[in-house]
């Protein structure tokens, strides 16, 4: 794929397309939205579906070793109590005494700088040390997480006071049945991990397999963020790509490994730039209480670095602890060992909404032509929405004719758009602000003299002229130039 060296650096261009065009709204806009909702539009859900297909032939299709699997929403709470959601899922919460904004503690950095001899503190709201700095954008200036301040009585970044910080459960809780009581309490899953920890047994006696082997699932989770911020990267309903891998203790870490690599070669192989691309392996302050050792790919948006994915050694923690509450027995018996042991697990779990956002952030180009600005998606072909526009020149009826039958002829081999409103140059703009790589225009010279058209590349903008029957050897050609 040709690189794209325009790196977007205001996120509100992207917003503002991405409504725009069909991508990303506002979810339940027409009633004043509901924060950090969102919804996929016509192009955005395809956008979506391609990642999400191409995840799924990654990590399941094309292998032997793992199985796909679909799990419920709504899990007893004992699920919930076993993997210590119940008890730690939380985020310490600070408030403002002026505004009564809250905020998560880990998402303030106390700046200190000097002034006239005195030390002056101000607050900053980031996702991390590296934002807020860009942030400052002063390097005399000391920023520090506001947890490692003991100090009481620091600003707020709404001027007033913060609170002593208090602990927020992140799930949403809701009621099974007609009464609205403990004992009907459940929860909306916070993750998709657990109901494959709980279905180990059972995919494992019913499929067959030896370990090591794993079981993927896609599907939506909930989490009531404090602070949900920049677009679609923190929402409270979000979807997950979930793979948990059981292999033998001992072997872990070499898996981990793999798992890492697997992972970062299949962002790049769809178009993510490798230089906005890193991994970032936790220190032991910030490990969950289940994990060994995570790491984090970590995509450079417009605001900084941010988690794409976490791919984390859980060791035997959620086996053990659900066999422990549930008295059943999670463990596997090795023929060809004779040895009985609780499998560790690597995760790689990735999120589908934030994949979607670092492809189209990597994938935003403006380009300046003679009298206007181009802005386009250079999408991967994979991922691109549509991957053939249609564009008769005009709605002459011979021109609709033949594009029509050009239709017929793509639209079982690839999703395909047709598109004649407007003129022929606004709807080139329009294909390449959805990142449609591929137009075909269909011309009175096609019509009148030598049965062809034109297809047009998306990112170099060159054309050639391709008899309709070899309509389909001339897009295959054009796609892979662009891979």
């Amino acid at each position: 794929m040709p690189v794209n060296n325009y790196k977007l650096t205001d996120l509100d261009k992207l917003v503002s397309l991405s409504k725009r065009r069909g991508i990303i709204f506002p979810s339940s806009e027409i009633y004043g939205g509901l924060a950090s909702v969102w919804d996929y539009g016509p192009i955005g859900v395809e956008i979506k579906r391609n990642i999400k297909d191409l995840w799924w032939k990654s990590f399941v299709s094309e292998r032997e070793d793992i199985l796909g699997f679909d799990a419920s929403i709504l899990m007893h709470p004992n699920v919930w109590q076993a993997s210590g959601h119940l008890d730690s899922f939380s985020d310490p919460l600070v408030e403002c005494s002026e505004t009564g904004k809250r905020y998560r503690e880990d998402n303030i950095f106390i700046a200190e700088k000097e002034d006239k001899g005195k030390k002056q503190l101000f607050s900053i709201e980031a996702n991390d040390i590296e934002e807020a700095k860009n942030l400052v954008n002063d390097k005399s200036t000391e920023i520090k997480n506001l947890k490692d301040y003991k100090e009481k009585n620091l600003p707020s970044p709404e001027g007033g006071i913060l609170s002593e910080p208090r602990m927020f459960n992140l799930m949403f809780k809701t009621f099974m049945g007609p009464l609205e009581n403990e004992n009907a309490t459940v929860y909306l899953r916070p993750e998709t991990a657990q109901a494959m920890f709980v279905n180990f047994i059972n995919v494992f006696n019913s499929s067959r397999k030896k370990i090591p082997f794993g079981i993927a699932q896609q599907g939506k989770s909930f989490r009531n963020e404090i602070t949900p911020s920049n677009f679609t990267f923190r929402t409270r309903e979000f979807e997950q790509m979930e793979m948990e891998w059981f292999c033998k203790p001992g072997e872990d870490e070499n898996w981990h490994k793999y798992w890492i690599n697997f992972s970062m070669e299949w962002f790049k192989q769809y178009g993510i730039r490798k230089e906005n691309l890193r991994l970032r392996n936790h220190d032991k302050t910030e490990l969950p209480h289940y994990s060994k050792a995570s790491s984090d790919i970590e995509y450079n948006f417009p605001w900084s670095w941010g988690e794409l994915e976490t791919i984390s050694n859980r060791t035997d923690y959620d086996l053990k602890a659900h066999a422990k509450l549930s008295g059943k027995d999670l463990t596997y018996f090795d023929q060809s060992t004779n040895e009985r042991y609780t499998p560790f697990v690597i995760e790689p779990s990735m999120g589908a909404d934030r994949s979607v956002l670092a492809y189209l952030c990597d994938a935003y180009c403006e380009e300046q032509l003679e009298n206007e600005t181009r802005t386009l998606l250079k999408l991967h072909p994979k991922i691109a929405p549509i991957t053939v526009a249609i564009l008769p020149l005009s709605k002459n009826e011979k021109l609709s004719s033949l594009s029509k039958k050009v239709y017929d002829i793509l639209k079982s081999k690839y999703n395909t758009q047709y598109d004649d409103t407007q003129s022929i140059g606004r709807r080139y703009r329009r294909q390449d602000e959805i990142g449609t790589p591929i137009c075909v225009t269909i011309d009175f010279e096609s019509v009148e003299n030598d049965n062809a058209v034109t297809i047009r590349n998306r990112d170099t903008m060159e054309q050639m002229r391709v008899n309709i029957d070899r309509i389909v050897e001339g897009i295959e050609d054009s796609i892979t130039e662009m891979q």
